[in-house]
């Protein structure tokens, strides 16, 4: 299973990432790898973003520079799944340039347990 979100999912093999809610469901227990990128818009604002597994934040990413007009923050994990667990991301504080449309997401199973 594999996603890749940009606004638009460009692959999402076996359908399990959700366009309308922006969740990924896991489809069998195993190791998953989720990674994300994310571009803040063009003000002297903090932006932080967490993925989030069944509704707690596993890692977040944070972009603040207060002399940069354009910055980026990007994160990556390995999670040890569940069938049916659930992952998606959420901006915790800030704004993003173009909402979600410059960011990524993407998620796939590495090791079946």
């Amino acid at each position: 299973s594999v996603c890749l979100f940009a606004f638009q999912v460009l692959v999402n093999i076996g359908n399990h990432f959700d366009l309308a809610s922006s969740i990924f469901v896991a489809p069998r227990k195993g190791i998953y790898s989720f990674s994300f990128h994310v571009v803040k818009v063009y003000n002297r604002q903090t932006i932080q973003v967490s993925l989030m597994q069944n509704g707690y934040p596993v890692i977040s990413a944070f972009a603040g520079d207060q002399d940069v007009t354009r910055e980026a923050a990007s994160n990556g994990v390995l999670l040890h799944m569940e069938r049916e667990d659930k992952v998606h991301l959420k901006l915790e504080r800030g704004n993003l340039m173009g909402g979600w449309k410059y960011s990524t997401f993407s998620g796939f199973l590495v090791f079946p347990l």
